[in-house]
């Protein structure tokens, strides 16, 4: 798999837990809320802004809200399509060239500008007969919405003057249209997470020419100063459970253990590959994910020492090698499901821990296991065509198990400090994390 598809799916997951897990982090320290009396909540399509209420000038056949993400200053490879209305290339002379051309439309930049963990810009594409059209500055936007004569006009224009809007809660994304033709848009700018953050609620003013007005500003949440799975290897022996009073020492020590046995894996699976002919890169690939795992053990190691745990070394059994079905099998199940849902939740836990050693073990992590997971999707790639179709349907049998067992997994509730300090999410927020990759991955 394309790492820049995988990354892009974990954009996606993680987009809605930018907002709502970080307020619930701050301390609390707040001016309140402005008056919401006749305001509605935001039009939204799918947890994204919807572009079902836009008169644009000239009117397109079909309108398309999308996402575009970068990380570490690497140019966007794809894009996530967020919300549309309308039907694509409806009165094209040359449906399959205009189908095309909108299939590859996409920006380097956009706009709504946004960093965290990675950077996100947001677009318009529209087909109007023959022609696909990209709108990603204020003043492409402007151009196409022409007068501002809806609410969601309004919105989409408050979005892409850089405030952002929460849907389905008033106080962090909402509109109500005045007696004078104009609209006020409630927004928020900032987040409330790390020394010196905060989260501002602003209102503003939508003139019909498009003019973005601010009218006030108050503190909505003050940020907390504080806030700032893997592959398991064939043979693996159960261990002790670790004895540590705190529930993040137990954590940490059982994250060690597993980074630990991680290394056995990927370096099973590297002879494993070369056994069974696989090229060099993927190969290469597996030992240099193994060194990675080493050091990740180091990290999670000295974590759980500072909360009172002390980890259990990984004892795996040393068994002969195995049929290609059988390394795909456990490719499958531990690769494409484990470890790119644990993926996942590094990058959830770079973006929400509160404990600083943490946040910033997990940045270096989480980019580390989301090329281990694109190298299982690789190893899976490669090895399904070689397999027969009732191995394949095993193959997917064995993944949809494994989905059901992860469901169940992580619906067990967690000690509050794991939460808080690890970042880790919520049984209720790693069940929307997991439905996302089930419905793109796994379905």
């Amino acid at each position: 798999m394309n790492i820049h598809r995988l990354r892009r799916l974990f954009s996606r997951a993680l987009h809605a837990s930018l907002a709502t897990p970080l307020v619930l982090a701050g301390c609390g320290d707040t001016e309140g809320s402005t008056d919401l009396t006749g305001y509605s909540e935001v039009a939204c399509s799918a947890g994204y802004l919807s572009v079902n209420d836009l008169t644009m000038t000239p009117a397109p056949d079909f309108v398309q809200f999308r996402y575009i993400s970068t990380h570490v200053g690497e140019p966007p490879a794809d894009y996530l399509p967020a919300a549309s209305s309308g039907q694509a290339c409806a009165t094209a002379t040359d449906v399959p060239t205009c189908e095309a051309a909108l299939e590859d439309a996409i920006v380097t930049a956009g706009f709504h500008h946004v960093c965290l963990d990675f950077c996100t810009d947001a677009f318009l594409v529209t087909t109007r007969g023959d022609e696909v059209k990209t709108h990603a500055t204020l003043a492409e936007l402007q151009q196409v919405l022409g007068t501002i004569d809806t609410e969601q006009e309004a919105v989409l224009k408050t979005f892409a003057s850089g405030y952002s809007l929460l849907c389905g809660k008033k106080e962090y994304g909402a509109v109500k249209k005045n007696a004078d033709g104009s609209f006020n848009v409630i927004g928020t700018q900032g987040f409330a997470c790390g020394p010196g953050t905060e989260m501002t609620q602003h209102v503003l003013k939508v003139t019909a020419s498009g003019e973005v007005q601010e009218l006030e500003k108050r503190l909505l949440e003050k940020g907390d100063p504080n806030c700032n799975i893997g592959r398991r290897p064939v043979g693996l022996q159960v261990a002790e459970a670790c004895q540590s009073p705190e529930a993040l020492g137990r954590y940490f020590a059982d994250a060690a253990h597993l980074e630990a046995a991680s290394v056995h894996a990927f370096l099973r699976l590297r002879d494993e590959l070369e056994l069974h002919g696989a090229d060099v890169g993927l190969q290469d690939a597996a030992r240099r994910s193994a060194m990675e795992e080493v050091q990740h053990a180091r990290v999670t190691d000295r974590l759980a020492r500072r909360f009172g745990g002390t980890p259990q070394r990984p004892v795996v059994a040393e068994l002969p090698p195995r049929s290609l079905v059988d390394v795909a099998l456990e490719n499958a199940v531990e690769g494409c499901v484990r470890e790119t849902y644990g993926a996942l939740l590094a990058h959830h836990q770079a973006l929400h821990a509160h404990d600083l050693e943490v946040r910033q073990a997990m940045v270096r992590i989480a980019e580390d296991e989301t090329r281990h997971a694109a190298l299982s999707w690789d190893v899976d790639q490669w090895a399904r065509p070689r397999l027969s179709a009732q191995q394949r349907d095993t193959l997917r049998e064995a993944q949809r198990r494994a989905v059901a067992l992860l469901r169940q997994e992580v619906a067990v509730p967690l000690d509050a400090s794991i939460i808080t300090q690890a970042g880790m999410p919520t049984p209720e927020a790693a069940l929307a994390l997991l439905d996302t990759l089930e419905q793109d991955l796994w379905a």
